[in-house]
């Protein structure tokens, strides 16, 4: 039996206890609650432009200061709360990405209302089921896909902000949408049926 330390990971995961915590845990996982997808287009969207370790350490914060990513109490936030977050050294302080988190939380309501749920609607663009492909390694992934693409374009359309497909492409990898763990992470052995 490999000690959970010692398992081999993607190589973006191996060299913080954090990363390793977020690849074994969630990354890759799909996910169908409403409530968690808002949470990770919200910090997905927050990452442009920095890197994920840095989101990941403010998770938190942004849990508190986005009333838990509940996106109907996100969606009546006035300029009152946008001047708030502007001083919570928590998140990152950028007008555009908070003011965004909030316009996003109304059209996901819209999405929710005309689809049932946001889970519906998202899983479409797949199919309904995890895309699964052979990474090798990590050179192997691409930033986006076709699939992606056309995530993008329709929440765009229906008025979501800092959604490129580059954004939705990691959105797709962490609510495990497609499973690009590399052929040497334990990760891809277990869905396989191999257990180390």
């Amino acid at each position: 039996m490999i000690r959970k330390e010692e398992r081999p990971r993607c190589a973006w995961a191996v060299n913080d206890p954090g990363m390793q915590a977020y690849h074994d845990e969630e990354w890759g996982r799909p996910v169908h609650d409403d409530r968690v997808l808002f949470e990770f287009l919200t910090l997905e969207g927050a990452q442009a432009g920095l890197s994920w370790i840095t989101i990941l350490r403010k998770r938190e914060a942004y849990r508190r200061a986005f009333a838990g990513f509940d996106p109907a109490k996100v969606a009546r936030f006035g300029p009152a709360q946008v001047r708030k977050l502007m001083q919570d050294e928590g998140i990152v302080r950028n007008r555009l990405k908070i003011e965004s988190t909030i316009d996003n939380a109304r059209a996901f309501l819209r999405v929710q209302k005309e689809h049932g749920s946001f889970d519906r609607y998202i899983w479409q663009f797949v199919g309904g089921k995890p895309l699964r492909r052979l990474r090798r390694t990590l050179r192997d992934i691409p930033a986006r896909t076709g699939e992606s693409d056309a995530m993008s374009a329709d929440l765009k359309k229906r008025g979501f902000r800092f959604v490129g497909s580059t954004i939705c492409y990691a959105f797709m990898q962490g609510c495990g949408l497609v499973n690009d763990h590399t052929a040497d992470c334990w990760k891809i052995r277990k869905i396989r049926g191999h257990n180390t």
